[in-house]
């Protein structure tokens, strides 16, 4: 499971709110949501919020093995 506790760790870290994500960045509330419920983004998304808040992709996101991950 891909989890996104590092993002919200690291905006407040950063001093980064929701408001400047959305405003001044042009991140959609609904990828915000995305990433507040713990659906998936893509990669795209990842890149840009590593730009924005020059961090690595770690700093977004954890991948936490799960009992529900398929296996291949």
């Amino acid at each position: 499971m891909i989890d996104y506790t590092p993002f919200w760790k690291t905006i407040k870290d950063k001093g980064v709110s929701t408001y400047t994500l959305i405003n001044r960045y042009n991140i959609s509330s609904s990828t915000l949501d995305r990433l507040r419920k713990r659906k998936p983004i893509n990669t795209t998304t990842i890149n840009d919020l590593c730009r924005i808040l020059d961090c690595k992709v770690e700093d977004i996101i954890v991948y936490i093995p799960s009992d529900k991950d398929s296996q291949l």
